[in-house]
């Protein structure tokens, strides 16, 4: 017998544990880029609802505007979640003149499992951003 017939098909054998490797990394290197994308679309939403509560003029406008406001970014980022939006509307109690702001928080579920099949990862991740914004401190509150 050839010794050259004996290592016939080795190859096969070696490349399936390297391949096994590249194909997991090719995965976790997608799922970090789905959070990476996502995290900054929920800081994009924050950015932008804390934005709009500050030019309300009741703390209630100013909840629908940042809901409305964190749900049209999204959307528009394709991003599918369901964001939960707490508005600080403490700013609005304070007298016109005086310095105020107003802290808007989103957090959405990101659903992950359909992006990976390596056991261990989680089905879906929780992100939250946090952005304050000032409100004009010559209007009326």
């Amino acid at each position: 017998m050839n010794p050259r017939d004996r290592e016939a098909g080795n190859a096969a054998v070696e490349l399936a544990p390297v391949a096994l490797v590249l194909i997991i990394f090719l995965a976790l290197a997608v799922t970090a880029g789905r959070v990476i994308i996502a995290r900054n679309a929920i800081a994009d939403a924050a950015r932008e609802a804390a934005r709009q509560a500050s030019i309300a003029r009741t703390p209630a406008q100013a909840q629908a505007a940042a809901l409305a406001s964190a749900q049209a970014v999204l959307a528009a980022d394709h991003l599918d979640c369901t964001p939960r939006v707490r508005v600080g509307t403490a700013g609005f109690a304070v007298p016109p003149g005086a310095p105020a702001e107003v802290t808007v928080q989103v957090t959405c579920d990101v659903r992950l499992s359909g992006l990976t099949v390596i056991p261990g990862i989680p089905g879906s991740r929780q992100l939250s951003a946090t952005f304050t914004s000032p409100l004009d401190i010559y209007r009326a509150r």
